[in-house]
């Protein structure tokens, strides 16, 4: 890495990206990461809604496992396919009230949701959400990344870690509120979507205020000392990294709750607990990977993450249902810890990209985690849903390709 101080005059887009780098000595801006994140966690929990009602959803339209995995895949294509957009434009032109605008959208999605009267609304809700997603997740990656005073690992898990939040509080949500009351609770979420966009107005206004509005600057980001081809390569890596990583969660998330009631004949009440306690154990996991990063380095993080999870994940198809919910938790808790450390490792390798990076990387995951979706549900209603169990726990072993990585940190002292 190298830092180049020139006295040249910079263009828009480089100026505003060497004007947001954190100055490490300021240390983070705790209101604002705490800001952010509470706004991913309703964010997220909102989306997570979606899933934790599938089973009624499943009953209420008589719908088949592969119309379940293309709700899935509609809203996650939809924010695949638009974040990297999304980070493009931004890292030309910050915009920082985009936040409660896609917030918005989500509270449309979720009011369709509620009174959907087909599966082909249905969808639409879907991608309205998903459209959401794509706008809030870019921005603010970047607010995480401009507040975090140089602590860029840590930083990011606590933003992740407000979104694994939400996404663990969808289920048990559902199985309180929407499974007793019906399809129609849905809308009394949409409080939570205001709430929202009424946090993400005072994130957008310190944005404007500390980043966007300033003048040019002369210090330069970092620069990776990599030639392309490499850089190439290792962003070939990560993407099937997180297509093993999403891949395996989209097994969990979208159908660990049809698993346990067809394996071991629990309610839907009982199983959506089980869910919830995965999606905790995913929310911890997500605080652990970018402090530890920032410490020994993310490669270190991104191997045992990935590949240190591989023992669990081929163990679970074949235990009873105590040992089920204790190997999805060690499974979520380790597995999750990568994302931060893949996010923070991808910004370092193409400096002064940060949106069109985070868009890239959280719309693979989102796309990864549909398409995944997709392809897992038409195999369950052709094979069972425990075949899906017994196929996806190989994916981890992909970990091995971490060692292919090149190492962007200096070594570290004792």
């Amino acid at each position: 890495m190298d830092i180049r101080v020139d006295d040249a005059p910079l263009p828009p887009s480089e100026a505003v990206a060497a004007a947001s780098v954190p100055r490490a000595s300021d240390g983070p801006a705790v209101a604002v990461l705490g800001g952010i994140s509470f706004a991913h966690m309703l964010n997220d929990m909102i989306q997570s809604l979606i899933l934790a009602i599938y089973p009624l959803l499943k009953e209420g339209f008589h719908l088949s496992f592969t119309q379940i995995g293309l709700i899935t895949l509609t809203y996650q294509i939809t924010a695949s396919l638009l974040q990297p957009l999304v980070g493009m434009v931004t890292d030309r032109r910050p915009m920082p009230y985009s936040l409660p605008v896609g917030m918005g959208f989500t509270l449309l999605g979720l009011l369709l949701l509620s009174v959907a009267p087909s599966f082909a609304l249905l969808l639409l809700a879907a991608a309205l959400v998903g459209t959401g997603s794509a706008i809030f997740h870019p921005e603010s990656s970047r607010v995480a990344r401009l507040a975090s005073g140089g602590r860029h690992g840590l930083a990011q898990s606590v933003f992740q870690v407000g979104g694994n939040a939400g996404a663990s509080l969808g289920p048990l949500l559902a199985a309180w509120i929407i499974v007793p009351h019906g399809r129609g609770s849905v809308a009394w979420f949409s409080l939570v979507a205001l709430l929202a966009i009424v946090v993400l107005l005072q994130v957008g206004r310190w944005y404007g205020e500390h980043h966007v509005a300033r003048g040019r600057a002369v210090v330069r980001a970092p620069v990776a000392a990599l030639p392309r081809s490499r850089v190439a390569g290792a962003l070939a890596i990560l993407g099937l990294l997180i297509f093993s990583k999403y891949f395996y969660l989209a097994s969990l998330s979208s159908y660990y709750t049809f698993y346990l009631i067809h394996t071991f004949g629990v309610p839907v009440q009982s199983a959506q607990v089980h869910l919830f306690a995965f999606l905790v154990a995913v929310a911890a996991g997500g605080l652990i990977g970018g402090p530890v990063g920032d410490r020994i380095g993310r490669k270190w993080v991104i191997w045992v993450s990935i590949l240190g999870v591989a023992p669990f994940t081929l163990l679970l198809p074949h235990v009873g249902l105590a040992w089920t919910g204790v190997l999805s938790v060690v499974i979520g808790l380790i597995l999750a810890s990568a994302f931060s450390a893949i996010l923070v490792y991808a910004q370092e390798l193409i400096p002064g990209r940060v949106g069109m990076v985070s868009g890239l990387f959280f719309g693979l995951a989102f796309g990864m985690g549909g398409i995944g979706a997709a392809v897992l549900g038409n195999l369950a209603d052709a094979h069972g849903i425990a075949y899906v169990y017994r196929l996806c726990a190989y994916l981890p072993l992909m970990g091995l390709i971490t060692v292919f990585l090149p190492d962007l940190e200096p070594p570290r002292a004792r």
